[in-house]
């Protein structure tokens, strides 16, 4: 019939459009990632994504020297590190009460945080760069640990209360029946079982981190207390001159320790809180 025809051909008509349209986004994702592997072989790499005369390791030998690499890295792994380990722990213990316990505050309080994760980082800069100095945390490891963590902690308590409520409350008033205090069921109850959701604000929490460049380039003034998201800036040289094989090299190296943590908590970001049957019987 003349009219499910043009049904189905309408049908088709958006179907290839749409696909037209992933196809064009999944481009726009995989021409960049194309660009920095092929240039970090390239020995004459450009701006072009193409596919290299002659492979070569040099760009990676370039790069993987302690001034320009290593050190810059260890700069990112502790200062990341570190203001993710204090970032969930905090976020832990502040979704805990707001998970557990009904109080007219608690919607308040949820809303205020929504609001600071809306607050952009630049705008706080300079009242934060202030008080760094009158406080001597300017140009220290530890200061730039505790804004990293402050500045992620709204939308990690955020994540992790909704993830805490996810597991039933029976299961730790049998441990208060027997004696457990709430830390303790906090640590020994509620946070084994809700492993996706720590795995989660962790990754969260350290892939921003770790390539947050305005925040290090301000709180930190020492060339070697700088990490790895600021270093990178050394490769664009004056009047434009950009060494792009080298870039492309160092980037694939910086981008390694967040592939490599995804990849260790992938099992446990595919777990679920399967708990129902725990509170049966």
């Amino acid at each position: 019939m003349p009219g499910s025809t043009t049904l189905a051909t309408r049908r088709n008509s958006r179907r290839y459009a749409a696909d037209a349209g992933l196809l064009f986004v999944a481009a726009a994702f995989v021409l960049p990632l194309a660009w920095v592997l092929l240039s970090s072989v390239d020995p004459k790499a450009d701006l072009k994504v193409k596919v290299p005369d002659g492979v070569t390791l040099d760009n990676f030998d370039a790069v993987l020297k302690p001034d320009i690499t290593f050190t810059p890295l260890l700069n990112s792994l502790i200062l990341c590190g570190g203001a993710t380990l204090l970032t969930v722990v905090c976020a832990a213990l502040a979704a805990y009460p707001l998970s557990r316990f009904r109080s007219r505050l608690n919607r308040p309080f949820l809303l205020t945080i929504i609001f600071a994760t809306s607050l952009p980082i630049t705008a706080i800069m300079v009242p934060v760069y202030a008080l760094f100095v009158q406080v001597d945390l300017i140009d220290t490891m530890q200061g730039t640990i505790f804004f990293f963590a402050a500045s992620q902690l709204p939308f990690a308590i955020w994540l992790m209360k909704n993830f805490m409520d996810g597991v039933p409350k029976e299961l730790e008033e049998a441990a208060w029946t027997d004696g457990a205090s709430s830390f303790q069921s906090l640590l020994r109850i509620v946070l084994p079982l809700m492993g996706p959701g720590v795995a989660v604000v962790t990754v969260f929490s350290f892939v921003m981190m770790w390539g947050n460049f305005f925040v290090p380039f301000m709180l930190l003034l020492t060339p070697d207390q700088m990490p790895a998201s600021v270093s990178i800036n050394d490769f664009f040289g004056n009047r434009g001159t950009v060494v792009y094989g080298q870039l492309a090299a160092f980037s694939i190296i910086y981008s390694t320790p967040v592939v490599l943590l995804y990849v260790l908590v992938a099992r446990r970001l595919g777990g679920g809180f399967a708990l129902g049957g725990a509170v049966k019987g």
